[in-house]
């Protein structure tokens, strides 16, 4: 398996399992369900998803990244989460956004040749993110660290474990 194959494979199989998380929230106040005040909830983890994506679209292919300062302001990093639904946009708007974010981010690395996942961020990206491989690994533990998040809210509103 190529380094290529591998960044698209964990990042199919991270996002395939927080869409089975995201699948058991239905309600607005579900959405928005803080397991302590200012924490993050799924509504919040699915825009962050979105914002995120965006921000790693705009290292490698500036010209596919969108201009979402809504998104920036609700989810961007150093956002802060509250329980008021009517603050965000509909569960269904956020999600299409996370999905197609990620469509586009897959679509980038699938461009993408093993080489050039070797080249260089631009001037200005973030020291961690050295290489435009390590853009896609970002991706992938970026959104792991915020699911065991996500699976805390979901098992605090009474939802089985996933497995087991």
């Amino acid at each position: 398996m190529t380094p290529k194959q591998r960044l698209k494979r964990q990042l199919l199989s991270m996002r395939q399992m927080s869409e089975r998380l995201l699948a058991d929230f239905k309600t607005p106040a579900e959405w928005v369900y803080q397991i302590y005040p200012g924490a993050n909830h799924a509504l919040w983890f699915a825009g962050h998803m979105a914002n995120t994506d965006n921000f790693l679209i705009s290292l490698v292919t500036p010209e596919k990244a969108r201009k979402a300062e809504e998104f920036a302001d609700k989810f961007g990093m150093g956002s802060q989460p509250t329980n008021d639904a009517a603050h965000y946009p509909a569960p269904a708007a956020v999600l299409a956004e996370m999905r197609e974010r990620r469509e586009t981010l897959l679509g980038i690395l699938d461009g993408l040749s093993d080489e050039q996942l070797s080249q260089a961020t631009p001037q200005g990206a973030p020291d961690f993110l050295p290489d435009f491989a390590s853009v896609f690994e970002l991706a992938i533990w970026h959104e792991g660290v915020h699911r065991g998040q996500l699976t805390v809210v979901r098992r605090a509103l009474g939802h089985p474990p996933l497995a087991g």
